[in-house]
């Protein structure tokens, strides 16, 4: 588990501590070296890198050409970048990971917070938080790249009721969340902001 105090330290305070807790656990890593590369649906074999320049060093190779999330948060690489070089090892440091994918995971929740019509019943939070964690782990909400929509700022963030207090999106069979089937394979592009992120749920699962 990340230290209390270093979510308290770094995470955006827009997410209250519990839910970046669970955000960590459900999408997340507890080593902010972490380095996941995937090309579509397939799982690239990367070598575990134990330095954070080592870590960099992966992410770089393979930016722009694959599916990249670094860190704690398991970042998307290259969403706010146009090339590998100026990507910055703030994406391996633990207290800057946590600070930016917090940030983008807010915005994503957000955008899922607002298509459910902002509602305050208990019994939906639990719905909005799980659409929101697939979203951020195919990078689609209902059809719309959720890592390059506009934020709607304007959101207030509830938090959720307990993982195991509802249902799942998966097993409510509810499709939405990771948007037409189509849209979540785009195919990568040279220019970063400009990828999809195509995530193998099944496969999070298991490196998990």
């Amino acid at each position: 588990m990340v230290d209390a105090a270093l979510i308290q330290q770094c995470a955006d305070p827009a997410l209250k501590p519990a839910i970046v807790e669970t955000f960590i656990e459900r999408a997340g890593s507890q080593d902010p070296l972490t380095v996941a590369v995937r090309s579509g649906n397939r799982v690239v074999l990367v070598p575990r890198p134990s330095t954070p320049d080592e870590a960099m060093e992966l992410v770089r190779q393979h930016v722009g050409r694959n599916i990249v999330r670094v860190g704690i948060t398991q970042y998307p690489a290259g969403v706010d970048v146009a090339e590998a070089g100026e990507l910055k090892p703030d994406l391996v440091d633990a207290c800057a990971n946590l600070r930016i994918g917090t940030a983008l995971f807010a915005k994503v929740h957000r955008i899922v917070t607002k298509w459910y019509g902002n509602p305050t019943d208990k019994e939906v939070l639990p719905q909005v938080f799980d659409d929101a964690i697939i979203a951020w782990q195919t990078g689609y909400f209902d059809g719309t790249a959720v890592f390059q929509a506009p934020d709607p700022a304007e959101v207030k963030l509830t938090e959720p009721t307990p993982e195991g207090e509802g249902e799942t999106a998966e097993q409510r069979g509810d499709h939405t969340a990771a948007g037409d089937s189509d849209s979540g394979r785009e195919t990568a592009n040279t220019d970063p902001k400009k990828a999809g992120i195509r995530i193998d749920l099944s496969g999070i699962a298991r490196e998990k």
